[in-house]
């Protein structure tokens, strides 16, 4: 029996000279065999400017949720004030203290340790979640 590794890819590109930037999510299954049974292809073609492209597991909803649900407590938000898989923590005025705190709450709640090069890169709800399953999926292997 394949064990499904990730049901969605999420991918980012940004084009920093031009500040463009695209993201997309595709639901896809992964198994654990190298089989899957959806196709993902996409190409990226800048001849004159460098791209950064970022592709990866997109993390389950329940743990988007989750994590939305720890940092509104450690930044004290209130229950109508939104926090999606996209927010920022800077945009719910989140300074370096407070992300250390979120990284905290997200590590004690999860039973993680989160490298602090890894933590530093977290800036968005998706990215904190994505790390947290793959963290998760370390320890438990």
């Amino acid at each position: 029996m394949a064990t499904t590794l990730c049901s969605s890819i999420s991918m980012q590109a940004r084009v920093p000279a031009t500040r463009t930037r695209f993201s997309l999510q595709k639901q896809v299954s992964i198994f654990n065999n190298g089989k899957t049974n959806n196709n993902l292809s996409f190409s990226l073609r800048r001849r004159s400017l460098p791209a950064r492209l970022q592709v990866s597991c997109a993390a389950k909803q329940e743990t988007v949720e989750k994590v939305s649900e720890i940092v509104k407590k450690q930044l004290s938000l209130t229950d109508d004030q939104k926090v999606t898989a996209g927010t920022k923590f800077t945009e719910l005025g989140a300074d370096s203290l407070d992300t250390v705190e979120i990284v905290m709450g997200l590590e004690e709640e999860f039973g993680i340790t989160m490298a602090e090069e890894r933590a530093k890169e977290i800036a968005t709800v998706q990215q904190a979640a994505e790390l947290i399953e793959e963290l998760v999926q370390k320890k438990t292997a």
